[in-house]
């Protein structure tokens, strides 16, 4: 069984330095070979580039734009009247992922709207996701790029987010029927909606293309103190044959590096060599 592959997230990972450039320094220091972020456009694209050869690292996933932060967004996909700005910033987020060789797109679905009942707008807002999505995956497709739908709990972290459980992603992605979308499996989201990781993790994982890990409930390093048993999940993982990348999608309890001693020891037991060196 091959060894999992870990990517650093640079929107969690690393807050005590300014921006990414010094971030894709930093995971690259620390061992890691891949990394992911959020909204990489703050930066010139190049710029983000030249620094992730520099620290030998490769992006393997970016978010399409989250919208308006002001009036609450984030997110697009399923949100009924901005299907152009949805569209818009899935060309910006091909622009981003072409120019850092990165393959996945995020597509988020984003928030039930401000004051409506999420029952009432459940169609509509299924049926104005599966239009973005099928365009999407046209989009990508001729860049040979994968679009990613990712559940977000509602219980803790966004109550009004619309697309919320794996089986209701999976469900989506059966009605879109495009193989350049997939599933994106954080395995702190799932916990919390579902828990079940076990079952839920062989039944989905054909149709994953990327696995994001945090602890639960608070949403630190897998070693830090929380529901999850990480080493039976890394190994759950590699048993089903799990090839992509698995994010570092967590709130550093201290000091990022130091904190990064349960991966150092997933290396060493792998045999790869320790982070930092």
């Amino acid at each position: 069984m091959a060894p999992l592959r870990f990517s650093a997230n640079l929107s969690w990972l690393f807050p005590e330095l300014p921006g990414l450039l010094p971030r894709l320094r930093a995971a690259g220091s620390s061992g890691f070979e891949a990394a992911e972020v959020a909204w990489p456009y703050t930066e010139p694209p190049e710029a983000l580039a030249r620094a992730a050869r520099e620290a030998g690292l490769r992006l393997v996933l970016i978010n399409t734009p989250p919208g308006d932060h002001e009036k609450g967004e984030m997110g697009l996909g399923a949100v009924p009247g901005r299907q152009a700005a949805f569209r818009e910033g899935l060309e910006q987020a091909v622009r981003y992922a072409k120019a850092l060789g990165c393959p996945r797109i995020h597509l988020m679905a984003g928030r039930v709207p401000q004051g409506a009942d999420p029952a009432a707008v459940k169609a509509e807002m299924e049926t104005v996701y599966l239009e973005n999505l099928r365009h999407a995956a046209g989009v990508l497709a001729q860049e040979d790029l994968v679009g990613l739908l990712e559940p977000i709990n509602t219980r803790i972290t966004d109550p009004q987010y619309f697309l919320d459980t794996p089986q209701q992603a999976a469900a989506i992605l059966q009605k879109v029927g495009r193989p350049n979308l997939q599933l994106q499996m954080d395995i702190f989201h799932w916990q919390i909606m579902d828990g079940n990781l076990t079952g839920n993790i062989r039944e989905f994982l054909p149709i994953v293309g990327h696995v994001q890990v945090a602890q639960v409930p608070g949403r630190g390093e897998p070693s830090s103190p929380g529901e999850l048993n990480f080493p039976y999940l890394f190994q759950l993982l590699e048993d089903e044959g799990y090839k992509g990348f698995v994010g570092c999608e967590y709130r550093p309890q201290g000091d990022t590096v130091e904190g990064l001693s349960w991966l150092r020891s997933y290396w060493d037991r792998r045999g790869y060599p320790e982070a930092g060196q």
